[in-house]
């Protein structure tokens, strides 16, 4: 199936509410209108995957130590996660999708984009289609999920947030100026905190606010992601949904019972880290060449940084390396180290990095 050109695409981003929590939910239905969180165990520095709603309202939150959330929470009910569980809900989500399209992009086990540009069902609604498969995915699979309609996928996926849980919202083509003209800036991809800030500084908070500016004057204040922002801030997004994905990466990590506290301490981890990434890079197939290695370190406070170099195999001299340009950076103890590799994709013709990665 080949979609349609860009203008004609109807793209539907489909999200599950709560995934983890709602299938433990399922599953046991005593814990309905409690507030649950899946994650690890808040003595061996465990973090939130996911949270139920009625824990969100205590200030819960992925990524959140399962510490923090239990004082923020005192009745919070912390349950280990079953990913086995997980993936085979996902697996039957994707089996529905496969009856509308097989344009379908997974960004996690929970969601996907799907291109349903030229599915006949439903009449041809790309609104009626998403209504159906949320209904099915309700009925077969016993949780719900949030779908977001639009013509490419920055706004499928921004729309999809606007009504959860167990809601859809649609932007038609005509609507894309309207809706982006108070969407804040912070909603673009890859705009994170510091690019919000310095944006912010600007007098530039929202979508609209870009749109007023020159691109050739954005570029020359926030170079070439400047022009990233300018294009998603007026709708611009051509990226198909792409069905067969690629790595960018393969890394590893670990979070530490204790704090590693110098670091010499962090560089005898390295080792074992190593270990454990080599079956995963013996795993690649022979179209994958490894471009830069880098290394990840969180501290005890969590802040984080990552430190790369260009390298062609990970070993221990060149880690040990990165391990102490990134603790020279923070110099206090650290919680969690990881190490990976950035890859070229040798199939891939364009030889350039997409800026709209995900």
């Amino acid at each position: 199936m080949i979609s349609s050109s860009s203008e004609q695409r109807k793209i539907i981003h489909i999200d599950a509410d709560c995934f983890y929590a709602a299938v433990e939910m399922r599953d046991n239905p005593a814990l309905r209108g409690k507030p649950v969180a899946v994650g690890g165990s808040a003595t061996r520095r465990g973090v939130v995957a996911t949270a139920s709603y009625e824990a969100r309202k205590f200030g819960v939150h992925s990524a959140m130590a399962s510490a923090t959330a239990l004082k923020r929470c005192p009745q919070l009910i912390l349950i280990p996660g079953r990913m086995s569980v997980y993936r085979d809900a996902s697996r039957q989500m994707h089996e529905i999708f496969t009856d509308y399209t097989d344009l379908i992009e997974p960004l996690s086990l929970d969601e996907a984009f799907l291109d349903v540009s030229n599915c006949p069902r439903c009449q041809g609604s790309a609104t009626l289609i998403a209504q159906e498969i949320r209904k099915r995915i309700a009925d077969k699979i016993g949780i719900t999920v949030s779908a977001g309609i639009a013509p490419n996928k920055f706004i499928a996926k921004v729309a999809s947030d606007l009504n959860k849980p167990n809601g859809q919202y649609v932007v038609t083509p005509h609507q894309i100026d309207s809706f982006l003209a108070d969407l804040p800036v912070k909603k673009i991809w890859g705009v994170g905190k510091v690019t919000a800030q310095r944006l912010e500084q600007q007098g530039i908070s929202t979508c609209g606010d870009v749109r007023g500016i020159d691109i050739f004057q954005f570029v020359q204040q926030f170079g070439q992601f400047g022009e990233h922002i300018h294009k998603l801030a007026h709708g611009i997004d051509n990226r198909p949904v792409v069905s067969e994905w690629r790595r960018k990466s393969v890394s590893v990590e670990h979070t530490y019972d204790e704090d590693l506290p110098d670091l010499q301490a962090c560089r005898w981890k390295i080792p074992a880290l190593i270990e454990s990434l080599q079956p995963r890079l013996e795993r690649l197939d022979e179209d994958y060449r490894i471009q830069n290695c880098f290394l990840k370190m969180k501290f005890f406070d969590f802040n984080q940084t990552t430190v790369e170099r260009q390298l062609t195999a990970p070993n221990y001299a060149d880690y040990a390396i990165l391990c102490e340009e990134a603790w020279q950076r923070g110099n206090v103890p650290v919680r969690l180290l990881g190490i990976g590799v950035r890859l070229i994709d040798l199939t891939d013709s364009s030889g350039q990095m997409d800026l709209f990665d995900d």
